[in-house]
């Protein structure tokens, strides 16, 4: 009679299920009226783009510096965990899977195609086309992936890893995290399952997109390599054979799944990229990576705080993109902050943040100068008309044409597909095996989430994800994702303070630090 209800309540119900309904409810009406949805959804978020723009630019900016704060203030110090006992991956293990989570297979379309939208409609008065332009994009390109990006997707981690780790709490939430703020009448009552909910839905959202999104980062090439028509049956297959992988990787968990992709992947991307320098344009790329980081350099600033306020009859393509990126990257705060808790056992806060903000931004750095170089080269040398296939075709359909004009260009699409794979496969295991570290009753201080219920959370946003491509329903739940970043953005900032207010309260800046 025990083992029946244990089994029963491995999943916490009461936030799994309205989420899912929420979202699952929201998803049909979107693809039974997506030109409807797709208008609403779309006028509102240019009135929010409108009406706070400035608002998410200075958003990224604080977050960052509250990041740096609590790096090199007392805080830093700090050890989520044991400060007797040794981290619980290596660095180089530790970086590659907040790699891996924190870039994933996206990084191998905006790395190399990205340029090509700042160019076509680019900042700062700059000519269309032009090669300053083209610069321009591909330095934009790096921005996104920069120091702004990693903060908002690290500092949820403070407050959840020191729950867990420090606190050693049962349940891994926001609402959990956010007790000492609200008290336990809160939390444990409505106020609780809101906050909670919240998080479920934007992380649904945002995996089903994530695995939509991805899908032609290997459909295209997969098809060129194959010389195939991308369909929907091709798609679904590529999907399914995918989700396999990732469902292995997220049951047999961190240390045998995603731990190890992701080193592999490190290791595979690293290769790619000396093969594309020494086989490929190599000076030009090299040239071309200095003169990109000079210019993200140089207009690091300009980036970041750039609303073309003066032009009162509309804005270019990054005041738009980077007010979307900020706030589509808010919604996956929450994810990866619970993921990077997990994982910093053992770690400092000043390692947990100043690796996360570092790790990837490099990685990032170097897949954009590597591969936009190589994209940008096949265009000026006339190789490849990328900027008329991106116009006319879209991002996705310009990446296979400008692989298939590298020496070898076999081995290259090869290569590249099984790299996109796996960082989607890594990216998607450690959404699930996040999601089902937030839903389960289990003791997450004690044990890794139940694998029967990774298995269910990997089918239901496989479910979603191939239901919304089939029926065209991904695009307004992608801007969706990206409207509901407003209050994830105040919950992020609880956390913060949550985390501050549990370091002052244990005086943990004091006891829980490590022993010179």
């Amino acid at each position: 009679m025990n083992r029946q209800k244990r089994k029963k309540t491995i999943i916490d119900f009461s936030i799994f299920t309205p989420s899912l309904l929420i979202i699952l409810a929201v998803s049909i009406l979107f693809a039974m009226y997506t030109d409807e949805s797709m208008a609403l959804l779309d006028g509102i978020f240019n009135t929010i783009v409108d009406t706070f723009k400035w608002g998410y630019l200075w958003y990224a900016l604080i977050i960052l510096g509250i990041g740096l704060y609590l790096s090199f203030s007392k805080y830093g110090n700090v050890v989520l965990g044991d400060p007797l006992e040794k981290p619980r991956f290596s660095l180089f293990s530790y970086a590659s899977m907040l790699i891996a989570m924190g870039v994933g297979a996206t990084i191998m379309r905006t790395g190399m195609i990205h340029w090509s939208e700042g160019a076509i409609d680019p900042p700062f008065g700059l000519e269309a086309g032009s090669m300053e332009a083209i610069l321009a994009g591909n330095s934009y390109s790096m921005f996104l992936w920069s120091f702004q990006t990693f903060a908002v997707f690290v500092m949820v981690a403070p407050a959840m890893a020191y729950i867990l780790h420090v606190r050693k709490k049962p349940k891994m939430r926001i609402s959990e995290a956010c007790r000492v703020i609200f008290g336990d009448r809160f939390t444990d009552g409505l106020g609780g399952i809101v906050l909670d909910s919240l998080f479920m839905i934007s992380i649904l959202a945002g995996a089903a997109v994530t695995l939509g999104l991805g899908t032609p980062i290997v459909t295209y090439n997969l098809a060129e390599l194959l010389n195939m028509e991308v369909t929907f049956p091709f798609t679904m297959i590529v999907t399914v054979i995918w989700v396999g992988f990732f469902t292995l990787s997220a049951y047999v968990g961190i240390e045998k799944g995603i731990k190890r992709l992701s080193t592999i992947n490190m290791y595979l991307a690293g290769l790619l990229a000396l093969f594309i320098i020494f086989v490929g344009p190599g000076l030009f790329i090299m040239d071309f990576f200095t003169d990109s980081v000079r210019y993200l350099i140089s207009n690091y600033v300009n980036f970041s705080l750039y609303t073309h306020s003066m032009d009162l009859g509309g804005g270019t393509h990054i005041e738009s993109h980077t007010v979307f990126w900020f706030a589509y990257n808010a919604t996956w705060a929450m994810l990866h902050g619970v993921f990077a808790a997990v994982l910093s056992k053992g770690r400092t806060v000043k390692e947990m943040i100043l690796t996360y903000l570092l790790a990837p931004t490099l990685l990032a750095w170097l897949a954009t100068g590597i591969l936009g170089g190589m994209s940008v080269h096949s265009y000026i040398t006339g190789s490849v008309p990328v900027l008329d296939i991106v116009q006319e075709e879209g991002l996705e359909a310009a990446i296979p044409e400008i692989l298939s004009s590298m020496p070898f260009a076999t081995i290259v699409l090869i290569v590249f597909v099984i790299i996109a794979t796996i960082f989607m496969i890594t990216t998607l295991d450690s959404t699930t095996y996040t999601i089902a570290s937030y839903t389960t009753s289990r003791d997450m201080s004690k044990q890794a989430p139940p694998k029967n219920v990774r298995i269910i959370v990997a089918a239901v946003i496989t479910i979603l994800a191939l239901s919304l491509m089939n029926i065209g329903g991904l695009a307004p739940l992608e801007v969706l994702s990206g409207i509901m970043g407003i209050p994830i953005i105040v919950i992020q900032f609880l956390t913060v303070y949550a985390a501050i207010k549990m370091m002052d309260e244990d005086q943990a800046w004091k006891y829980n630090v490590r022993k010179d």
